[in-house]
């Protein structure tokens, strides 16, 4: 019968050790657990400061190049109306057929070549941005 009530007792003494031990490793693992939202909040934190400290230089940039982009094509497009009023008070001044084939060939190939002009002033232009635009986003990637 001793060797039962001995049994029992240490039954009973092992699970009121453990248990002092488990808020120990509660609270510890709680403090761990804090210690990392703590890290994982400053780090979100900084880094939504510093998506706010780019997006005014790129909303800038995009501001100025799209108004360059709206004044250049503005002025094709004022370009190409003159063009074609010019182009139709030739053909109105027109003597013959052949004159009127020569005005039309010759406008449209102006036309053509306005037109590849513009494209090509688009294009840089275009480039221009994305690399001023994506210089804030580079330079924010490279201190990271």
């Amino acid at each position: 019968m001793t060797k039962i009530s001995e049994r029992s007792f240490e039954t009973i003494e092992n699970p009121g050790s453990s248990s002092l031990k488990v808020p120990d490793q509660f609270g510890a693992s709680v403090e761990k657990g804090n210690k990392k939202v703590t890290e994982a909040f400053l780090k979100l934190a900084s880094g939504a400061e510093a998506t706010q400290k780019m997006l005014p230089p790129i909303l800038e940039t995009t501001s100025l190049f799209g108004n360059e982009l709206w004044w250049k094509t503005i002025a094709a497009l004022q370009a190409d109306a003159e063009a074609g009023f010019s182009h139709l008070q030739a053909l109105l001044g027109a003597n013959s057929p052949s004159q009127i084939l020569e005005q039309q060939s010759t406008f449209f190939r102006k036309r053509v070549e306005t037109s590849l002009q513009h494209a090509k002033e688009v294009r840089v232009l275009s480039s221009r941005a994305v690399e001023e635009i994506s210089k804030p986003v580079k330079d924010a990637f490279d201190k990271v």
